[in-house]
This record gives C-alpha cells, sequence and structure tokens, in this order.
C-alpha cells in the first residue's frame, strides 16, 4: 500500500532563498473613499480593498465597459475608426456631459470615441451603443454590456444604459471597475493612449467642455488614464492608472464628497502604491528552492525550482522577517519530467493577501530499477511493521 504524506517543508525565506526579505508591518492606507480597490498589475498584488465587492453606482466610470465593447468592434472589423454614425434623436437628448451632437450630424467614429474619454459625452456613448447594440437601441446594448462584462469576471456589473446616467440596477463595485480598467491596458494598448489626453476641442461647437476631468494628467507621477465619474448618488469617483519605472497600479476610488477631495485622494494613493512597496526577486529561476522526496525513482529526491524569476510585491521598508513554506503532496511519484510543477512557495506578507507561487521539477527522475523496487518494498514493510495492524486497514 503507497503511503500518501502531506509533506510541508519549512524555510525561512531570507536564508534558504540567499536573499533578505524581510518587512515591517504595513499601515493600511486609511482613505475617505466610499469604496476603493488598488492593485499592482504587475504582481497581480492587492494593495487595498475597501468595500471593493459592493455594488455601487458608477456614474460615468461604466463608460469604460462602452468603450471595451467598442475597441472589440474595431478589432473585428464591425467598426472602424473613420466610419461616421448617425446621431438619433435618443442620443441627443441626454443632458449632462455631451458633445453636443444633434441629429443632422454624422460622427467620426475616433471622434466619438476621444468624446467618451475626454468629454465624458452622455451622447456619444448612445450613438455608439445604438450602432453596436443587438437590437439597435441603447437597452439593448446595456443587456449585452452586462453579459459580456460578467464574461470578462465583473461578477457585480449590471448595465441600465451606456453612460452612467443614473438608473434603477445601474451598478458596478470597485472589483468590477479595476478589472475592466486591466483589460483595457492590456487587450487594447494601441488605444490606451487616448486615456491621456487632456483635451479635445470637437468641432469647436463645446469650448467650455474641452478638457480632460482626469485630475492627475500632467502631474507628473506616471498617471496615463482612464476615467472619472460624479453624480449625487455615486459622489466623485475615479478610475485610474500610473507606471512608475516597470511597475503599473490601478486604482478605483468613489463616494468622495468633492472634485477636490477626488484629486488629493487619487493622488495620495498613487504615491502610497509606489513609496509604501517595491518589486522583489525571491527566487531565481532553476535555482532550487528546496528538495521533494521522490518515490521509486532512481534519485530518492528532485530540487524544486521556479520556472522563470519570481517577483514578488512587498512592504519597502525592512524589518521582520518573513517566513514561508514549500508545499507539496508528497512523496512524488517516479517518473518525474523536468518542468513538471510539482508544489508551491508559499508566503503572507503582513496585510497583504496569501501568495501562492508554483515550483516545478529541476530535472527528469526515471523509475529506479529492480533494486530499488526491492529497497521501496522493504521500506513499505517497515513502515507498516511499525506502524502496527490499524496502518493497513
Amino acid at each position: 500500500m503507497r503511503p500518501s504524506l502531506r509533506s510541508f517543508a519549512k524555510l525561512a525565506v531570507s536564508t534558504t532563498l540567499g536573499l533578505c526579505l524581510t518587512a515591517l508591518p504595513l499601515a493600511a492606507f486609511d482613505t475617505r473613499a466610499r469604496a476603493a480597490f488598488v492593485l499592482d498589475q504587475g504582481t497581480d498584488t492587492v494593495l487595498l480593498s475597501k468595500n471593493a465587492e459592493v455594488p455601487l453606482p458608477p456614474a460615468s466610470m461604466s463608460k469604460l465597459m462602452t468603450l471595451y465593447v467598442a475597441f472589440e468592434a474595431l478589432r473585428d472589423g464591425r467598426l472602424t475608426l473613420d466610419e461616421r454614425l448617425p446621431v438619433s434623436a435618443h442620443a441627443m437628448g441626454y443632458g449632462g456631459s455631451t458633445m453636443f451632437l444633434d441629429t443632422t450630424d454624422r460622427v467620426r467614429v475616433e471622434d466619438l470615441l476621444r468624446g467618451i474619454i475626454v468629454l465624458s459625452g452622455n451622447d456619444a456613448c448612445a450613438v455608439i451603443a445604438e450602432a453596436l447594440s443587438p437590437d439597435g437601441t441603447e437597452a439593448g446594448f446595456a443587456r449585452y454590456m452586462t453579459k459580456r462584462a460578467q464574461e470578462l469576471g465583473m461578477e457585480n456589473a449590471t448595465f441600465a444604459n451606456s453612460n452612467g446616467w443614473p438608473a434603477a440596477g445601474h451598478r458596478m463595485s470597485m472589483r468590477d471597475l479595476g478589472i475592466l480598467a486591466e483589460h483595457l491596458i492590456e487587450d487594447f494598448p494601441q488605444y490606451y493612449p487616448l486615456f491621456s489626453e487632456k483635451s479635445f476641442a470637437f468641432d469647436g461647437r463645446a469650448p467650455s467642455n474641452t478638457r480632460n476631468r482626469n485630475p492627475l494628467l500632467g502631474l507628473g507621477i506616471g498617471a496615463d488614464g482612464l476615467k472619472t465619474g460624479h453624480t449625487a448618488e455615486a459622489g466623485y469617483g475615479l478610475v485610474g492608472s500610473a507606471k512608475q519605472g516597470d511597475r503599473r497600479v490601478i486604482f478605483v476610488i468613489s463616494g468622495l464628497d468633492s472634485n477636490a477631495a477626488r484629486a488629493e485622494e487619487a493622488e495620495a494613493l498613487v504615491n502610497w502604491s509606489f513609496r509604501q512597496f517595491a518589486q522583489k526577486t525571491i527566487a531565481k529561476a532553476g535555482v532550487p528552492v528546496a528538495q521533494a522526496e521522490v518515490w521509486r525513482g532512481a534519485q530518492q529526491s528532485v530540487g524544486l525550482v521556479a520556472e522563470s524569476d519570481l517577483e514578488v510585491l512587498l512592504p519597502a521598508l525592512t524589518g521582520k522577517q518573513i517566513a514561508a513554506e514549500v508545499v507539496y503532496t508528497g512523496p512524488i511519484t517516479a517518473p518525474v519530467t523536468k518542468g513538471q510543477q510539482l508544489a508551491e512557495l508559499v508566503f503572507q506578507p503582513d496585510d497583504l493577501p496569501e501568495m501562492r507561487l508554483p515550483l516545478v521539477a529541476e530535472n527528469d527522475v526515471p523509475t529506479g530499477g529492480f533494486v530499488v523496487r526491492l529497497k521501496t518494498a522493504a521500506l513499505v514493510l517497515s513502515r507498516q511493521l511499525i506502524a502496527g495492524p490499524e496502518a493497513s486497514q
């Protein structure tokens, strides 16, 4: 009867890996926002989560979903940037932030996209929505938006319109908006530069509405997107992103009580995210982290290595040591193939989620010959004799 053991190879990461990984307990960012979500994109580390799963009115931040669907249509050839779309009476009828479109206009898709991003045009969203809707209506487009958002992992997203105009059931969580921002950045890098445009004077018809409302653009902190939002119910919010060096942070805040508070909170979050955390390599590719016992193999153990350099985000300041474990179910049964995932490196810095990073076999371990099988049989017999009759039940 083959023994099945749960093996835990305990190690102090700072010494076993030859790298001093220590961190002070991190004080959580005390945000004034009603809800917030902050993600380090490169390491997929959630730095801050406050009411992040609660469905809330997203206001104009939900325009990002309309943009995502439009970018998909451009990619698939269902739209082109130079194509001109008609403006319906329904689209023209929107108030709030608009491009001041009317039913005599036929507007280039590129201008509509810039009008949504820079000018937050409610009317521009409706024009895009009606062009792409399965049934030609904005309501039909909103139903499609909901379906597509949930396919992308936005579990709390439901849409009643294309632009965030206050409506019953129009909701997104801050995590939903963070997921959407990450998709926009990763899936459509060719269009992402549009989000950093500071102004757009469409046709000269609305000189009072030409400036991007994102308060972080131009501050020199790496901010390059994405979308503000405000209604009386939602308060002031922002889906933002900033890149400094090789790191990119995505953040979402909502429920601030003023434009000034939104600007201050957003800048403070960006500074905190970059200054209080640092990306560190905890294991180099191909360098053994631990050994795993091998059952019936030509060798008794195999090295556990990272397939590529393992980089994680940790609090930047030094302090107490972070403990880690190598976790695997063993012994591993031969044959073992080089690169086969066998274990995980598990650790949890203070105030951050648990991290589980894969470890693979350093080399092949073929099945052992007759002598190995004989020794294995003797080992099993010895263990059964020591454990007693109940071990075989």
